[in-house]
């Protein structure tokens, strides 16, 4: 308990809740600039089980806000799960990391988190919010939901608890937003700052703290501004409310792509599963462009395209005109 000793003498913690920390088990969806400070501060803190899920890679651009990973890791375009997971074992070699290279869909989401006691938010867009909404509802395990552009971010605590809000209840179903990371940027302060408060709340509900935050927490590093606005409940809410129903839990997720946050890129994932043999599809590829395989993934340029292909058959294309064009490339190159 030594490692743990600063953290074990503050009181509302002590070793009872250092210990409760050890039998946690928290999913981590998202390894971005939320996500790699949460997988490194609850490394750091304890907690005994963490599985990390995510579908990219390291790039150059990451570096500015995402803490866990360096240059080493981009130019190897190494997954950030398999990234994350090897910083975070060289920090608290006594947690057990279980890394997951994968996109999380409405085929996959409840296995990934139902094993958990809680689930926490490192993701870029409303869909996957959603579907972790529905999915922890369903198997009523407490989340954290928090979001970072420019200079602003909100989280909120998601803990099923009666007349408590659901994400749904104050967003709605849109699943859009009027702003990204892509086009007004963001501080690495901020999202260390938001991350940072996640794994505060986060540490409160796994050790059955009673000062749980229970409002919308709104921050703006930039303007000195720290707001939390109270939400209730939504009666009507298709989560929550008094008639269940899930609307993007029960999406059937069959080949789809998805525009990637903060580049210009499309993430395609392919109608059935599939295991890519790398090494097969490199010594195809060998004639149409420059090939490297860095053996949890393989890239491929040519022409203006940028293409990186993961063993389960996703890939990410970059500079692709829209989805149609995306999904063609795939076909072309990978299919």
């Amino acid at each position: 308990m030594n490692r743990y000793a600063r953290q074990i003498s503050f009181a509302p913690i002590g070793v009872e809740g250092q210990d409760r920390l050890k039998q946690s088990k928290v999913a981590v969806v998202g390894l971005g600039a939320l996500g790699s400070v949460i997988a490194e501060t609850l490394t750091r803190a304890g907690v005994g089980y963490i599985r990390i899920i995510d579908r990219d890679y390291v790039e150059l651009v990451n570096l500015q806000r995402q803490v866990l990973y360096t240059e080493q890791d981009a130019r190897e375009r190494k997954p950030k799960a398999i990234a994350a997971k090897q910083h975070v074992m060289e920090i608290n070699s006594e947690v057990v990391v279980e890394e997951k290279v994968t996109d999380v869909n409405s085929m996959n989401v409840e296995k990934l988190i139902q094993d958990m006691d809680l689930v926490m938010d490192g993701t870029d867009n409303f869909f996957t919010r959603h579907l972790i909404n529905e999915a922890c509802h369903k198997h009523q395990i407490p989340w954290i939901y928090a979001g970072a552009v420019g200079s602003k971010g909100s989280t909120l605590n998601v803990t099923w608890k009666e007349d408590t809000p659901c994400l749904r209840c104050f967003v709605g179903s849109d699943v859009s937003t009027q702003t990204s990371c892509s086009t007004d940027g963001v501080l690495g302060m901020l999202t260390q700052t938001m991350a940072s408060i996640e794994c505060a709340e986060a540490i409160k509900i796994l050790v059955g703290a009673e000062d749980i935050r229970l409002g919308l927490l709104h921050v703006d590093v930039w303007k000195n501004r720290f707001q939390q606005v109270a939400i209730t409940q939504d009666p009507a809410c298709p989560v929550c409310g008094i008639h269940t129903s899930y609307e993007f839990l029960g999406k059937a997720t069959k080949g789809y792509t998805t525009r990637m946050c903060g580049y210009d890129a499309t993430q395609v994932v392919p109608e059935f599963e599939m295991e890519l043999d790398l090494q097969k599809l490199e010594e195809r590829l060998l004639g149409v462009g420059e090939v490297h395989n860095f053996g949890f993934s393989l890239q491929l340029k040519v022409d203006e395209y940028d293409i990186t292909v993961f063993p389960d058959g996703r890939a990410i294309i970059k500079h692709a005109i829209d989805a149609n064009h995306a999904k063609s490339l795939y076909t072309e190159y990978i299919q």
